[in-house]
């Protein structure tokens, strides 16, 4: 797992400015060297540089980056971030074909496949990833993200030079590119956020390469295109059948993401999800003679103010210790202060360049950074909950028939705190709404879909394409922040193209939601593990943290916050004096008044880091 940016113009000469290109792709790799802090590296020619930096997971030894390959035609080179799990299938099939490696690392097969096969040889990796290829030959540079967007890769295109990188602060350390946010902007972090349109870069010019596509850059333009795609087909499998896949699947997906050259750890919530990729992965590492480490997150004394409601009925704790005891792991159980939560805020921003989750993204950096003294490579049981329909808004008629993305059912809460004439500009209703039906257009209903069915559908590929987007952005800028790489078996793209065809009444038989899940994979975890009520991600219930955020938002405003320019702030005074009045949760189901002050914050602290320039 590493970091990549760089530069491409077919029309250019940067030979002829080599000690200053050479600087500015320096520049450029300095920005991302949290994400590999093992090895950096460079390549520049007249029309494309290249950046890299490496944490060393496959092939310690050879696999430093720019990988460049040479054959009959000239010469190809490769930047690359992410893991391929059937690089070593792949290996023997290419070596088979005739070619020969220099290198032990999935990097170089991905690069000599591209030169086999073109860039349709994408569809045959398994894996997470986002890549550059530069084919020197032809004067091309291509640019290649993996199915779901795992792994980040963005983009812009200045005075005709393309210009990427894996986060954005790589593309604003070359000259001339300036933090502008624009009407459309605005609206992505006041009615979208902290989701983001697919593509979508926030600032101006900026954007991301989608999930499951490429672009083509050379003399005749940009090109996209889109290699993968979810698609609706009938589901023809018996119960028993899906059963039999969905399990082998999960299995299989866990097992394949414990390839490494380093220790794997996996996160641990007391959970099914987590418990259940801990679980696989447990015993695949005692064949081996190892044991597997796991780490859980909870907060200071949290045990003090908990108090169970809809949202999260238990506590994990006590599941986390029924689970240690059931896979004899190493544990290692992790506290977060509020101090220490409120205080990240503003690192948070910087490891995603945007305002991102609040205080949910602060604590997982700290976790994050926690684990990766001791570890690389961690699996978790992200995305779980959005294959297989784990949130009220698969399953209640009030989120189904909601006519908008049912994590945010009301923009009222955001409005609420911004002004009238700023709303009156942004027209935020029509832009969200507008959203929502570009998404729910990109998957076709089949004919023998119900109306419920139907809207199921939608609100599957909606939760694919925009929340676990959202969750897997937050998963790896807060595991990268800090030279950790995380990894999500249930995003596999075979598991999750299967099990979004499956219908609602296997996936919840009975009326217990996950059931398919839960019923695949009851020979791998204890009966209370497997039959516990979903509970998201833990938060404070420490009324210190509320009161720190009040705090620290009224001394921001009696600043003259950057804030002020938009947000409406006797509205917002008010509001602070009781957060609590605020409503049911504005994101998601942990997003609430908390998190809304954390997110001002976040804002405020952005502009000013980045220095935004606002034209609405």
């Amino acid at each position: 797992m590493c970091g990549i940016s760089g530069f491409f113009d077919a029309g250019a000469s940067f030979l002829s400015k080599e000690a200053d290109y050479k600087y500015i792709l320096q520049k450029m790799n300095q920005t991302i060297t949290h994400r590999g802090p093992d090895g950096q590296g460079i390549f520049l020619s007249n029309t494309c540089g290249l950046t890299h930096s490496r944490l060393s997971i496959i092939d310690l030894e050879t696999g430093s980056q720019p990988m460049t390959k040479e054959f009959a035609g000239g010469r190809c080179h490769i930047v690359y971030n992410g893991e391929i799990y059937n690089y070593k299938q792949l290996r023997k099939e290419l070596t088979e074909a005739g070619h020969h490696f220099s290198t032990a690392s999935d990097t170089e097969v991905i690069l000599t496949g591209f030169l086999e096969y073109g860039a349709p040889f994408v569809n045959r990796l398994n894996g997470i990833f986002a890549f550059a290829i530069y084919d020197e030959p032809h004067e091309t540079c291509y640019l290649f993200r993996d199915f779901f967007g795992v792994k980040p890769l963005f983009y812009t295109v200045h005075n005709g030079t393309l210009l990427f990188g894996s986060e954005l602060k790589s593309i604003f350390a070359f000259p001339g590119i300036r933090a502008v946010l624009d009407k459309n902007g605005f609206n992505e972090i006041f009615g979208l956020g902290p989701a983001r349109s697919v593509g979508n870069g926030i600032f101006s010019g900026m954007k991301e390469v989608k999930p499951g596509c490429y672009l083509t850059m050379n003399k005749y333009g940009l090109e996209e295109t889109t290699y993968f795609r979810l698609e609706s087909r009938p589901h023809t499998d018996s119960y028993e059948e899906t059963l039999e896949k969905t399990g082998f699947l999960v299995e299989n997906a866990v097992k394949g993401q414990l390839v490494s050259d380093v220790p794997v750890c996996t996160f641990l919530s007391g959970g099914i999800d987590s418990s259940l990729v801990s679980s696989v992965a447990a015993k695949e590492l005692k064949k081996q003679g190892k044991t597997l480490h796991t780490f859980s997150f909870d907060f200071k004394n949290n045990h003090d103010y908990f108090k169970a409601n809809a949202f999260q009925p238990s506590e994990d704790r006590p599941y986390v210790d029924k689970m240690v005891e059931y896979l004899g792991s190493i544990h290692h159980y992790l506290e977060c202060d509020s101090e220490t939560q409120a205080d990240l805020l503003s690192a948070s921003v910087s490891a995603h360049d945007l305002p991102c989750m609040a205080d949910i993204d602060s604590s997982l950096l700290y976790f994050c950074s926690q684990v990766a003294k001791t570890h690389k490579v961690v699996l978790t049981g992200e995305c779980a909950d959005e294959v297989f329909g784990g949130y009220p808004w698969f399953h209640k008629p009030e989120f189904l028939e909601s006519n908008t993305f049912p994590w945010t059912p009301s923009l009222a809460p955001r409005q609420s705190l911004l002004k009238r004439e700023i709303l009156e500009t942004l027209q935020m209703d029509d832009y969200v709404q507008n959203a929502y039906y570009k998404s729910i257009r990109e998957i076709n209903i089949l004919p023998t879909d119900t109306r419920t069915e139907a809207n199921r559908r939608q609100v599957a590929y909606l939760n694919i394409r925009y929340f676990m987007q959202t969750l897997l952005n937050r998963m790896d800028r807060t595991s990268m922040n800090s030279g950790l790489e995380a990894r999500v078996p249930f995003a596999d793209k075979d598991l999750v193209s299967y099990v979004f065809n499956v219908p609602w009444e296997m996936k919840a038989k009975d009326g217990l939601v996950k059931n398919l899940l839960r019923q695949s994979s009851n020979h791998l975890l204890p009966q209370e593990i497997l039959y516990r009520k979903k509970s998201p991600y833990p938060k404070t219930y420490n009324p210190s943290y509320e009161q720190l955020l009040v705090s620290r938002l009224t001394a921001v405003l009696n600043e003259n916050s950057p804030l002020l320019q938009f947000l409406d702030e006797e509205s917002v005074r008010t509001f602070l004096k009781n957060p609590k009045d605020y409503g049911s949760p504005w994101y998601g189901q942990l997003m609430a008044g908390p998190q809304m002050i954390a997110y001002l914050l976040q804002i405020d602290f952005w502009l000013k880091k980045y220095r935004v320039s606002i034209r609405l």
